[in-house]
């Protein structure tokens, strides 16, 4: 059993490929592996889900999980999540509730980091700046590198992105509390969404969580995606959700919300917008939203810059 928990935990959950959306199926262990089992009109067809290489599971409408299979995902460090259809929220705009293994042999240095600035309001509010810069760096890199972005016309030299970001870095280091910086964080992404409107021609778009059209669609799932990602580098580093820098004490996941934030305005809005326009379904969506996680490195990025601050010296507050 022990050789078979080494040879689970191989792939480091930074490098791992795979995130699964399931739905009509029913997940179960079956030979040492975890099965999901569709039922067609004529045969029924089961369908291997390589766990040691897969960050997370959300289990959508019409699913069911064994025990036995629950145990197995535990053991390989996968989070598992149950969610609406199309993986979105399917009542009363309820969070994803993430299942997270039990163990209790993760690393102790980045909560015992964490915690040792979070109970001061002044060094939290920095490390939220801090993120909000991580933020605007990732989506220059991202924008500047990806060619099929710029083929799209999303380049963060164009004029308005530049004067966007900019004008929020300037804003980031004049915030004197955390509400003002979420007022401008809220500023910046309906900006990013005027962008992306205009680019894709996407006529009349609001933000709504529950519209129905494409886009926001598109947005509600990529989003859900990131929170998958951000879920697992907080409970592979071993930081309970509830301690956030940016987005309340009280709201719950309050610190998944921060870390996906690093990368959504960067990668989720203007594919979004992209496959909205190109009418894709929701199946080559998310497999272009994965296929661009993969390619600009997110889950490292996450990970890198968790602890890049649960482990900086405390004392470094901006004056």
């Amino acid at each position: 059993m022990v050789e078979q928990l080494t040879d689970l935990k191989a792939i480091l959950h930074s490098k791992r490929a795979n995130i699964y959306l399931l739905e009509h199926c029913r997940v179960m262990q079956k030979d040492g592996r975890v099965l999901y089992l569709t039922e067609a009109k004529d045969e029924n067809c089961y369908w291997n889900i390589p766990i040691a290489n897969t960050t997370c599971i959300l289990l959508g409408t019409g699913t069911s999980i064994t025990q036995a299979a629950m145990r197995m995902l535990a053991q390989a460090g996968v989070l598992v999540g149950f969610c609406g259809g199309g993986g979105t929220p399917l009542l009363m705009g309820t969070e994803i509730e993430w299942m997270t293994p039990q163990s209790e042999y993760r690393p102790t240095e980045y909560i015992q980091g964490w915690l040792s600035f979070w109970f001061e309001e002044e060094k939290r509010l920095h490390v939220a700046k801090q993120f909000q810069q991580a933020r605007i760096s990732y989506l220059t890199t991202a924008w500047q590198k990806d060619k099929d972005l710029k083929a799209e016309g999303f380049n963060p030299q164009e004029s308005g992105t530049t004067q966007a970001l900019q004008r929020y870095s300037q804003q980031i280091t004049a915030v004197t509390k955390v509400g003002d910086l979420l007022m401008h964080e809220a500023s910046l992404t309906k900006q990013l969404y005027k962008i992306a409107t205009q680019l894709t021609e996407y006529a009349d778009f609001s933000r709504q969580h529950d519209g129905q059209d494409l886009a926001n669609a598109f947005l509600n799932h990529g989003n859900y995606l990131a929170y998958g990602l951000a879920a697992t580098t907080l409970w592979v580093l071993g930081i309970p959700h509830g301690f956030a820098v940016m987005h309340g004490k009280t709201r719950r996941g309050a610190l998944v919300f921060d870390v996906a934030d690093l990368i959504k305005d960067a990668i989720v809005l203007p594919w979004a917008f992209i496959c909205a326009k190109e009418k894709m379904t929701e199946q080559e969506f998310r497999q272009q939203i994965l296929q661009k996680f993969t390619e600009h490195k997110v889950l490292d990025f996450m990970f890198d810059t968790v602890k890049k601050h649960a482990l900086a010296p405390i004392g470094l507050i901006e004056t």
